[in-house]
């Protein structure tokens, strides 16, 4: 009598079968409750922003701006506007006369998005279409610089309109030279690492999600494409308040970063895990929720995947600036409290 036949034999033992994969429409995300699928995960979802278009390989953007316009459809149940700025997401979806783009969507100029969006918006309170909503777009370039006094004005009249900022911090359209988000000793065309102190000159910038928590407009958030359901999430929160609303969303570009478009995740990851861009939310000026760092990493993780960073890999002066980075991740993971127990002092 073989073994398996006796009587005696335990019953196999049975393990629940885990599904991991849920940011896509994949199995895993089919048997979840419909309620908790990601946008992405869901039949209905748009593709607003559709395949064809010409963004780079391993582009951060049309990752983030995929997702965020998608979230924004499905809350305002695709009676949407997007306004877009000049920059690397207009010119990639929309080669005249082509373009990715499947929803009501008006191209303005580098520094007006903000100003646009609000007359749109006006315009749909005085037809009484208060059900149509407004969303403008730009990058580092044309919403920290270019277009900043036209957004400080939209958040001065809390115009009813979501703001997002996709972060690739530099002018990578126009041949990555310096914005005011490019961050601290990072090589540019303008910011060329030569000389004593090579690369972006340490104490410059603006914090625009700072500034726009000072303006006390109703939501303000950060996300990155490191965590898309977080970033599905917050532009869900900010379409259902009314009055401005700005999102800051980290966008990795291998081109303008020289960085493996393969690494885009990674990448975005290390920034968010490392304190170098904290994830949170605010209300009315006040931080009202964070991500806190899953699993902390030193900030050299991140800056040596990065071509822009190598010339502080070279020498003894490099390592002191790259200490002075080191130290602006530990001032956000303090600010905000990214850390928790042992760990805030690991």
């Amino acid at each position: 009598m073989s073994t398996h036949d006796t009587p005696t034999e335990r019953p196999t033992q049975r393990q629940p079968v885990k599904f991991y994969q849920t940011g896509t429409f994949t199995v895993g995300n089919r048997l979840l409750p419909e309620n908790v699928r990601s946008v992405q995960a869901d039949m209905r979802r748009t593709n607003s922003l559709n395949s064809g278009h010409r963004a780079c390989q391993g582009c951060g953007e049309a990752l983030g701006a995929r997702y965020a316009i998608d979230a924004a459809m499905q809350a305002t149940r695709n009676q949407l506007i997007a306004v877009n700025a000049t920059g690397c997401l207009e010119v990639f979806s929309t080669p005249y006369p082509e373009t990715s783009w499947q929803i009501p969507w008006i191209h303005s100029l580098f520094g007006n998005a903000a100003a646009v969006a609000s007359g749109v918006a006006a315009a749909m309170r005085v037809k009484g279409h208060s059900d149509v909503r407004v969303v403008a777009q730009g990058g580092d370039g044309g919403t920290t610089d270019i277009g900043f006094g036209c957004l400080s004005g939209m958040f001065e009249r809390n115009d009813d309109v979501l703001y997002l900022c996709y972060d690739n911090e530099a002018y990578m359209n126009t041949g990555v030279q310096r914005s005011s988000a490019t961050p601290p000793g990072a090589r540019t065309a303008t910011t060329p690492a030569v000389g004593r102190q090579p690369g972006n000159e340490f104490g410059t910038g603006k914090n625009v999600p700072a500034i726009a928590m000072a303006h006390r407009i109703p939501y303000v958030a950060t996300a990155s494409v490191a965590n898309l359901r977080d970033l599905e999430q917050k532009v869900t929160t900010a379409m259902a308040i009314r009055g401005a609303r700005y999102i800051h969303i980290h966008v990795p570009c291998p081109l303008g970063w020289g960085s493996a478009p393969a690494d885009t995740i990674r990448i975005a990851r290390l920034a968010v895990e490392s304190g170098l861009f904290p994830l949170y939310e605010a209300h009315d000026g006040q931080v009202t929720a964070r991500t806190p760092i899953r699993r902390r990493v030193p900030v050299d993780d991140y800056l040596k995947l990065q071509k822009r960073f190598a010339h502080l890999f070279a020498n003894e002066a490099g390592k002191e600036r790259i200490a002075l980075v080191q130290a602006v991740a530990d001032r956000n993971i303090a600010e905000f409290g990214l850390l928790a127990g042992d760990d805030a002092h690991g």
